[in-house]
C-alpha cells in the first residue's frame, strides 16, 4: 500500500510539475474587452470563458495549445510554450469554428460540430466581393442549395423574389433574424413562377448592410421551430460593432446585348436588323434604343454604432437603392419583358442594454419602403384597346408600393442556478399596395383614366416567445435542456382600390351592378370591353378580406454529450392553429467524432407546414395570357362555396418527413462537409389549373389552392474549402459548393376531378423546375495587401419546362406525348462566370470592380409559346445577362 501510495504520489507530483496558470485578457483590434470567450485546452474538454472584463484565467499542461473562439470573430489558436500570460486580440469575421444560434440551443455548438448541416455566411466578406446588389441574389452564389431569380410579367412576383431551399416552396423556409421569427410578405405568388401557389419571406427587405452574418440550417427543424422549416431555416444574425463608421457607395449596370436568333422568329423579333431595340413608351408607343447598358442602380449604405454601459451597444443601418429597369428581347405580343424598376430605403436597428450584471434588453428592427415599377403584358389591339387612348397598343406598368416594418425586444437573464431566460415579443407587418400605369379601364373606353390604385393587401403577425435553458458541465460530457412556449397571432387582409380599377361600366360609363339589366360597353365588332384596370385588376369590395388566427406551441429539445465523441439531440414540438388544429413533431439527431478532425451526423425528423391565410382566404379576377391570347379567370377563395363546388376541400397542412446523412471533416487548411437529405412531403398546397367556368359571370376559366401532390426530395450537399498563407504574406483560398437535387411527385391527389385540370403536365414542370437538379460553384480568392480579386464560376444544370402549347389539341400533333414533347421547353446547362478586383486605397477606402456574368450568359433561347411572353422564362441565372460595377467601401 505504500508503494502505491509513493506511486500515486509521485504521479501527481509530475502532473503538477507539468501543468500551469495561464492568464490574461481577451480584447478586439479597437481594444475593447471581450466577454464569453471560450477558451479551450486542444485535444480536451478542460475550457473556461472570459469574464466580463475580458479576463480569463486556465490551468493546463505546459506544452498545451489553446484555442480562443466567439461568435463574430476569427478563432485563434496559441501554444503556450510555458508562457503565464497569453493576451489576445481576436478579428473580426465568421468561420465554422464558431457558435451557431441555428440548429442548436446549446452554447457551446459550433457549425462543425453539430449534427445537422448549417452554412455561416460572412456577410461582410461577400458584400465587398460581389456585386449582388439584394440579399437573394447574394444567397443564390453563396449557398449551395438556396435558389431565387428575378421574375418578369408575374404581377407581385416582379416585385418581390421567390426564393427556395433544396427545391421547396418559398413557404417552406423559415426565417429567423436573431434568432426569432421573421414575419412572411403577404404577397402570393399565383403564376408561371419559382413558388408557384406559395408565400415566402422578402429577405430583399433586410438591409445587406446590417447584418453580421446568416446561419443556413439545412434540415428539417419544424420540432425545433415550428411551421415553414421543412427545408430548413435561415437566421440573420445582425451587426453590434461600435465606434465604427462603415458602408459603400456603389453602381452598376447591365449589358442589353442579348444574343438572339432574330430570323428564326421573323415579323415577332422585338430587335429589328438595324441593332436597335423595341421600347416602351408611358403612352405605349414603341421607340428605338441603342443596344448598350440598362438597369443602372445606385446603392448607398451606412452602418454606425456606439457602446451604451459596459456591455452594451446600439447599432444602426440605413441603405438607399435605385434601380431602373432592364428590357430584353421578347417578341410582339410582349413588348415589355425584363425586370423591375426599384427605388427602395431601408432603416434597420440592433440594440443592447445591460440592465444588471446578468440581465439585458435587447430590441432590433427597422422598416423598408419599396416603389417598384415592373412590365405587364402588351395589349396590342382589339376589344381591350381603346385606339383614341392608345393607337397603337400599350404595355401596362403594374406599380407598387412596398412597405415592410418590424420590432422585435426581450428581455434576457441567467439565474444564479445557471438558467437563461429569454421573454421576447416581436411583431411585422407587411404591407403590398398595387398602382397600375399607362392602362386604362376599356369598358369606361374614352373617358377611362390612365392610373388607377388597384388597393392591396397586408400580412400582420405577432409572436410572443417564453424560452429556458441550462447547459450542465457535469452531466454526461455536458448537457443541454432547453424548453419554452410561443403564442402567435397572424391577420391577413386585403383592401380594395378605387371603383374603376375593379368595375366593369355600360357604354354610357355607368358601373354594372345588375348585370341581367345593363349591358356591358363594346368594341366596334360587337365584342364586349372588360372592366378593370388593365395589367393587374384592382381588388373590389367582393375581393375584401380581413382575416386572423392564433397559434400556440410548446417545445422542449436538449443535447447529450454521451462521451467527448458522441452527442445525441432530441425535439419534440406541439402546435395547436385556431383554424385547423393541432400537430405534435419530433427531431433526433446524433453526432459520432470519429477523429478529432472527422464528424459523421445525421437526423431523422418529422415537420409541417400549415397552410398561410393568403393561400385559405386569397381571391382575385384577373387576367391571364395564354399563349399571348388573354383569358378571363378567377382565383377563388378556398372557403367559398364556388370552390366546394368543383370538389375542393378545405386546406390542411402540409406533412413531412426529413432525414440527413454527413460528415465533416477537417484537416490543417482544408475542411469539408458532405450531407445527403431526403425530403418527403405529403399533401402539399398547389395551385390547380384552369377549370372551364362558364356558370360565372364575365368569368372564363377558375383556380384553386389544394392539397394537391405528394413529393420526395433526395439531395447531396457538398462545400469544400481550403485556404494557406503564401511565402510572401499573401494568402489564396478556394473553395467548391455543390447541390445534386431530384425532386420527383409521387402522387397528385385529384379525387374525381380530372388531372391534366387539376394539376397536369404543364403544372407538374413548374414544381419540378424550383431548382436546377444540380448547381456547382468553384471560387477562387486572392488577398495580398493592399489587392484582393475573387473569381467563381458557378454551373447550373439543365432544366425543363412546358410551355402555353400544352393547351393546344393533341390531335393536331399526333397524340399526348406528341404534344408534350413540342411543349417542352429545355434549357440547357449553363456557366456563369464572376469575376471581382478589390484595391485598397487607404486604411479607410477600399475599391471594388467587377461583373457578375461576366460573359453575358442567357438561357437558351425558346419559341413564342413560352410562359413569360419572352425568349426566355426566368430560369437558372435569370435573364439580365452581364453587371458591371463599381463599389466604394469606407470604414472610419
Amino acid at each position: 500500500m505504500k508503494i502505491l501510495y509513493a506511486c500515486l504520489l509521485l504521479l501527481f507530483s509530475i502532473n503538477i510539475a507539468q501543468s500551469q496558470n495561464v492568464s490574461g485578457t481577451i480584447v478586439d483590434t479597437s481594444g475593447m474587452p471581450i466577454s464569453g470567450v471560450n477558451v479551450i485546452e486542444e485535444g480536451t474538454t478542460n475550457g473556461v470563458i472570459s469574464d466580463f472584463d475580458g479576463k480569463y484565467m486556465i490551468t493546463v499542461g505546459k506544452n498545451a495549445t489553446l484555442t480562443f473562439s466567439y461568435v463574430g470573430f476569427n478563432s485563434k489558436s496559441i501554444a503556450v510554450n510555458g508562457q503565464t500570460t497569453i493576451n489576445v486580440t481576436l478579428e473580426d469575421g465568421v468561420n465554422l469554428d464558431e457558435v451557431v444560434l441555428v440548429g442548436s440551443r446549446s452554447p457551446k455548438r459550433t457549425a462543425v460540430d453539430t449534427t445537422v448541416a448549417i452554412d455561416v455566411i460572412d456577410v461582410a466578406d461577400v458584400t465587398t466581393q460581389v456585386g449582388k446588389v439584394e440579399i437573394n441574389e447574394m444567397l443564390q452564389y453563396a449557398a449551395p442549395s438556396f435558389n431565387a431569380n428575378k421574375q418578369s410579367g408575374s404581377d407581385g412576383a416582379d416585385h418581390v423574389d421567390p426564393a427556395s431551399l433544396r427545391g421547396l416552396g418559398p413557404d417552406q423556409t423559415l426565417v429567423l433574424i436573431n434568432g426569432k421569427r421573421r414575419h412572411q410578405s403577404s404577397l402570393i405568388n399565383i403564376f408561371g413562377t419559382r413558388g408557384r401557389g406559395n408565400t415566402g419571406t422578402d429577405l430583399n427587405a433586410i438591409p445587406a448592410a446590417s447584418i453580421k452574418r446568416i446561419e443556413i440550417l439545412r434540415d428539417g427543424a419544424s420540432a425545433q421551430y415550428g411551421s415553414d422549416a421543412i427545408a430548413g431555416v435561415i437566421n440573420i444574425v445582425l451587426k453590434d460593432n461600435i465606434d465604427e463608421l462603415t458602408g459603400s457607395v456603389s453602381y452598376g449596370a447591365y449589358n442589353t446585348n442579348a444574343d438572339v436568333d432574330i430570323s428564326a422568329f421573323g415579323e415577332y423579333g422585338a430587335w429589328n436588323t438595324d441593332g436597335f431595340r423595341l421600347d416602351t413608351e408611358k403612352d405605349g408607343n414603341a421607340i428605338g434604343k441603342d443596344k448598350n447598358f440598362d438597369g443602372g442602380s445606385v446603392k448607398v449604405t451606412a452602418n454606425y454604432g456606439f457602446k451604451i454601459g459596459k456591455e452594451g451597444y446600439a447599432n444602426f443601418t440605413t441603405e438607399y437603392l435605385s434601380k431602373n429597369k432592364t428590357l430584353r428581347p421578347a417578341f410582339e405580343f410582349r413588348k415589355g419583358f425584363g425586370e423591375a424598376a426599384i427605388d427602395a430605403f431601408n432603416f434597420f436597428g440592433n440594440v443592447l442594454i445591460p440592465v444588471s450584471e446578468n440581465t439585458e434588453f435587447y430590441a432590433f428592427g427597422g422598416r423598408n419602403y419599396r416603389d417598384t415599377d415592373a412590365y405587364a403584358f402588351t395589349r396590342n389591339g382589339g376589344e381591350r384597346v381603346v385606339e383614341s387612348i392608345y393607337p397603337n397598343g400599350f404595355t401596362p406598368r403594374i406599380t407598387s408600393n412596398i412597405i415592410d416594418s418590424s420590432i422585435s425586444a426581450g428581455m434576457r437573464t441567467t439565474t444564479a442556478s445557471g438558467w437563461k431566460i429569454d421573454i421576447s415579443n416581436t411583431y411585422g407587418k407587411n404591407d403590398f399596395h398595387y398602382f397600375i400605369k399607362g392602362t386604362l379601364n376599356a369598358s369606361l373606353e374614352d373617358i377611362s383614366p390612365t392610373d388607377f390604385d388597384a388597393g392591396g393587401h397586408s400580412l400582420s403577425q405577432n409572436t410572443i416567445n417564453f424560452d429556458f435553458s441550462k447547459y450542465y458541465d457535469d452531466v454526461l460530457s455536458g448537457m443541454n435542456l432547453a424548453f419554452g412556449a410561443e403564442y402567435r397571432t397572424e391577420q391577413f387582409e386585403i383592401y380594395a382600390g378605387e371603383e374603376a380599377s375593379y368595375g366593369i361600366y355600360t357604354e354610357n360609363g355607368i358601373l354594372i351592378t345588375d348585370p341581367a339589366n345593363q349591358t356591358q360597353a363594346e368594341d366596334d365588332m360587337g365584342n364586349p370591353r372588360p372592366g378593370g384596370s388593365q395589367g393587374f385588376p384592382g381588388y373590389g369590395p367582393a375581393n375584401v378580406v380581413d382575416r386572423g388566427r392564433s397559434n400556440m406551441s410548446l417545445y422542449a429539445d436538449a443535447e447529450f454529450d454521451i462521451t467527448d465523441a458522441f452527442l445525441l439531440s432530441a425535439a419534440a414540438r406541439f402546435e395547436n392553429f385556431s383554424d385547423f388544429g393541432s400537430t405534435i413533431n419530433g427531431k433526433l439527431a446524433a453526432r459520432l467524432k470519429a477523429t478529432d478532425n472527422f464528424n459523421i451526423r445525421g437526423s431523422l425528423s418529422t415537420g409541417f407546414r400549415a397552410p398561410s391565410l393568403a393561400q385559405i382566404y386569397y381571391n382575385l379576377k384577373f387576367t391571364n395570357f395564354v399563349g399571348g391570347q388573354a383569358l378571363e379567370s378567377l382565383l377563388s377563395p378556398n372557403n367559398s362555396p364556388v370552390t366546394a363546388s368543383f370538389g375542393i376541400g378545405p386546406l390542411k397542412e402540409e406533412k413531412a418527413l426529413n432525414s440527413a446523412l454527413g460528415f465533416t471533416a477537417k484537416f490543417g487548411d482544408f475542411t469539408a462537409t458532405v450531407d445527403g437529405y431526403f425530403i418527403k412531403v405529403k399533401d402539399r398546397i398547389v395551385l390547380t389549373g384552369n377549370f372551364d367556368a362558364p356558370q360565372i359571370d364575365n368569368v372564363e376559366a377558375a383556380q384553386f389552392f389544394a392539397n394537391g401532390a405528394d413529393t420526395k426530395t433526395t439531395g447531396l450537399d457538398v462545400i469544400l474549402a481550403w485556404k494557406t498563407t503564401l511565402d510572401n504574406g499573401s494568402s489564396f483560398g478556394a473553395s467548391f459548393l455543390g447541390n445534386f437535387n431530384d425532386m420527383k411527385i409521387d402522387k397528385v391527389k385529384n379525387g374525381a376531378l380530372d388531372e391534366q385540370t387539376f394539376f397536369g403536365e404543364r403544372d407538374k414542370a413548374f414544381l419540378l423546375a424550383s431548382a436546377p437538379k444540380s448547381k456547382l460553384s468553384l471560387n477562387l480568392n486572392y488577398d495580398k495587401s493592399w489587392f484582393d480579386t475573387a473569381l467563381t464560376f458557378t454551373r447550373f444544370s439543365e432544366i425543363e419546362l412546358l410551355d402555353f402549347q400544352m393547351f393546344e389539341d393533341p390531335a393536331n400533333y399526333g397524340g399526348f406525348d406528341q404534344l408534350i414533347e413540342a411543349a417542352t421547353d429545355t434549357y440547357s446547362a449553363k456557366i456563369v462566370t464572376d469575376l471581382n478586383l478589390g484595391f485598397k486605397l487607404s486604411e479607410s477606402l477600399k475599391l471594388n470592380v467587377g461583373s457578375n456574368n461576366l460573359f453575358n450568359i442567357y438561357p437558351d433561347q425558346q419559341d413564342d409559346w413560352t410562359e413569360a411572353g419572352g425568349y426566355w422564362d426566368s430560369v437558372q441565372m435569370g435573364f439580365s445577362g452581364s453587371f458591371y460595377y463599381a463599389k466604394l467601401n469606407y470604414s472610419f
